[in-house]
């Protein structure tokens, strides 16, 4: 499917991978409406900072993905749909797990309820690592166990098979996307690489992090949203699903020496227990079997390896140390 022209709903368009997603989606010419959610501040979350000229492309429409009404609204006259809409912090879903039910469960039902009403060519819905839990063995690929190991994980399990099941009952032609770690500009301080980033460039001399010894595939935010245009665009993707991660596995200890490394050194890390997740819904190992997406999407990762990684992390201290960036940030506070 060539995505010139073709009118593109994107649900959760205003969060950190749903924006880079519009940007690439108004670089392809596709024209795109971009699903937020409502607010009374009218803020269009990472929207707000896309150029007046990509905006300009942009159609935005403010709504629920919990309310069947708004989405369906959203939805008309859309022939594709990428579904990005999620609560995703792992923290939080152990403090509001009904919220993570409602809006994750219940809004991909949504969603894809009204893709079937309203006859949408291609669903493309978003997907996580964490659903495989603690890797039973690596590389994982798509055959994998699904484990739900915290709220948030046992949640996006179920929007998954909800996908699975409308694709099978009623042929909705549905593409389960699955990136990894995903990284990068525009990203929240309750992800690693942004903690240690944001703590770094505030000046602290002491980085407070939680799990040292566990084990990523992070994933540059353009690849993530190239790996849904190759979704999208690939026409045997219908009733898939495809992990999109580099490859390369690091623990979160290296990677924070890593970044202290680029960012000029001079900084210790301690363990904070708060940070820490229970032990039995830790996912101690996670490194993506990409060789799917690579066979049937043709794509591959720009940013793979550890110099691709090296690579990704410096344009993402790059971008957070711009003046005026760390003023969104609370970098003292440990963000759920």
């Amino acid at each position: 499917m060539d995505l010139q022209d073709r009118k593109a709903l994107v649900t959760g368009a205003e969060g950190f991978i749903g924006s880079h997603l519009t940007e690439a989606l108004v670089a392809r010419k596709c024209k795109v409406r971009a699903f937020v959610c409502y607010n009374s501040f009218n803020s269009w979350g990472w929207l707000d900072k896309l150029s007046p000229e990509t905006l300009q492309s942009v159609e935005v429409v403010m709504g629920d993905i919990r309310d069947s009404h708004s989405v369906r609204s959203a939805m008309k006259d859309c022939e594709l749909v990428f579904h990005l809409a999620a609560l995703i912090s792992i923290p939080y879903s152990y403090v509001a797990p009904d919220s993570y039910v409602e809006t994750n469960v219940k809004g991909t039902l949504n969603v894809l309820q009204a893709a079937r009403d309203l006859g949408v060519k291609k669903v493309l819905h978003t997907s996580t690592s964490e659903v495989y839990g603690t890797a039973a063995y690596v590389p994982i690929d798509e055959k994998h166990p699904l484990v739900g190991q915290s709220p948030y994980s046992a949640s996006k399990i179920g929007a998954d098979q909800m996908a699975v099941a409308y694709h099978s009952s009623f042929g909705t032609p549905v593409c389960i996307v699955r990136p990894f770690n995903t990284y990068g500009p525009r990203q929240s301080a309750r992800a690693v690489i942004p903690t240690i980033i944001t703590q770094i460039a505030s000046g602290r001399k002491k980085i407070k992090l939680g799990s040292l010894e566990t084990t990523r595939d992070f994933n540059f935010v353009t690849d993530t949203a190239a790996g849904f245009l190759a979704a999208a665009e690939c026409d045997l993707s219908v009733g898939e699903t495809v992990n999109i991660g580099s490859g390369f596995e690091v623990s979160i200890g290296d990677t924070a020496n890593l970044i202290i490394g680029l960012m000029g050194g001079g900084a210790e890390i301690e363990t904070e227990t708060s940070r820490m997740r229970p032990e039995k819904s830790e996912v101690f190992r996670l490194l993506a079997d990409n060789s799917k997406a690579k066979a049937l999407l043709g794509w591959r990762p720009i940013y793979g390896g550890r110099d691709g990684f090296e690579r990704g992390l410096k344009e993402t201290i790059a971008w957070f140390t711009r003046p005026g960036v760390l003023d969104g940030y609370k970098s003292g506070n440990y963000t759920v």
